[in-house]
């Protein structure tokens, strides 16, 4: 089993890469130290690379392409994360149709449009062009086996090689973007079964690598909040009782966002 802080680090200008052995497999975990805490993944194998979203920044968009120079990099899979399209703008890129959709609509383009807004010029808003369209179920990329299962924005990634899964957001210790009630139980019933599965790792958009403790305290935390969400009768409210309780969390961001869901 994988132990998610045995890793190998290598210290960049400004991200780190930390490495996990595998043994035929690593998994090199990009940790790009921008301002929304991107995370980024390659899954090495024969020399080959297949990359797990993209960096938005442009200063990470580089570092991360110099880091590669000595990989052969067979593709790249877009779920949640469309912009940063001059990275790597020449290798096949793959998404289903809801991802490459989502990436694009009007409510995601306005969050692209924000961070543009918030970031200016170092941002990279451009959007990847798909071009392998892919379905539910197996695919092989680089020599690597990967289970994608549509989700209701874009996908999820299952690496059975290496008992690993890929999803948008988990962050144990962190608040995250909750849309409701509803969608808490949509994320415990995904974390429950993560846990069912016995993943050794989980690895999220936002967050180092994770694991199954980790989907645990999750769950406590999701199944808190709807509890709170129910005692409250206004955002406002159901805000402060969420930070009394978590005072250590960061993502207030992402609270604001629960908390304008919850209480529309």
């Amino acid at each position: 089993m994988m132990n998610k802080n045995i890793f190998k680090t290598v210290k960049l200008k400004k991200g780190e890469m930390n490495i996990y052995d595998f043994g035929r497999v690593k998994l090199h975990a990009y940790k790009t130290n921008d301002f929304i805490d991107d995370e980024v993944f390659v899954v090495e194998k024969n020399g080959k690379a297949v990359i797990i979203e993209s960096p938005c920044f442009f200063d990470n968009n580089k570092e991360l392409s110099e880091y590669l120079n000595d990989l052969e990099v067979e593709g790249m899979l877009i779920s949640y994360h469309g912009a940063g399209a001059t990275f790597l703008p020449d290798i096949p890129k793959y998404a289903t149709q809801n991802a490459a959709d989502f990436s694009s609509n009007s409510g995601r383009k306005t969050l692209i449009d924000n961070f543009t807004d918030t970031f200016g010029e170092i941002f990279d808003r451009s959007i990847h062009k798909i071009t392998n369209f892919i379905e539910e179920g197996k695919i092989t990329i680089g020599d690597i086996d990967f289970i994608i299962k549509q989700t209701n924005d874009a996908f999820d990634i299952e690496i059975p090689e290496i008992n690993t899964v890929y999803t948008h957001m988990l962050g144990h210790d962190c608040h995250s973007i909750v849309a409701g009630s509803e969608h808490a139980d949509t994320i415990i019933t995904q974390l429950k079964d993560y846990i069912a599965k016995g993943y050794d790792l989980i690895l999220t958009s936002h967050y180092t690598p994770e694991n199954l403790k980790d989907a645990e305290t999750k769950i406590s935390y999701l199944e808190n909040l709807k509890m709170i969400a129910d005692s409250c009768t206004n955002a406002e409210e159901f805000k402060n009782e969420v930070q009394k309780q978590y005072p250590n969390y960061n993502g207030g961001n992402y609270l604001d966002m629960t908390a304008g869901f919850f209480f529309p």
